[in-house]
């Protein structure tokens, strides 16, 4: 495997299967190896060291130096959409879909800050091969976020011989 994407969907599910069948320790030992995984929405849940709001005994795969509150602009009816300035992408603006979207509540100091909404709330990280969005890119046209996660799986391949 020579990179992973974690999508959208709800985390704490997306937790207890990963348990259930075996997954998760598999996950969490590539993600420590530089494995290159690009989390969105509840994929970027995953990948948070610290879920701030998670329902009892959920975990994550963790990597990402960041604490994360899920939904937190509140239910489905408060979706929204947002054109986010991201320098590492150039321009336009990114435009952004948020669906039940978590946001990066506390940025570590090994994770750095993509895109934030106008107010400073962090919507976007990065940290070595690891790439989380609150939003998912997937929802519209936009390639960027995915094509930037892909020259990370190209690095990485570049410099590993594991398949």
């Amino acid at each position: 495997m020579s990179g992973l994407v974690i999508p959208g969907g709800e985390s704490s599910v997306m937790d207890k299967l990963a348990r259930t069948f075996g997954v998760a320790d598999v996950v969490r030992r590539r993600i420590a190896e530089g494995l290159p995984v690009y989390g969105t929405c509840a994929g970027m849940i995953m990948l948070a060291d610290t879920v701030l709001d998670g329902i009892r005994g959920q975990q994550s795969f963790g990597g990402l130096d960041v604490a994360v509150r899920r939904n937190a602009f509140g239910a489905q009816t408060e979706s929204f959409e947002a054109d986010l300035e991201v320098p590492e992408l150039g321009d336009p603006p990114v435009h952004a879909v948020f669906i039940r979207a978590p946001v990066v509540a506390e940025l570590g100091p090994r994770a750095r800050a993509l895109a934030a909404l106008p107010d400073g709330t962090v919507v976007a990280v990065e940290q070595g091969a690891l790439l989380g969005t609150s939003f998912h890119p997937e929802m519209t046209d936009e390639l960027r976020f995915h094509r930037y996660f892909l020259d990370k799986v190209a690095v990485s391949s570049a410099g590993s011989s594991r398949p």
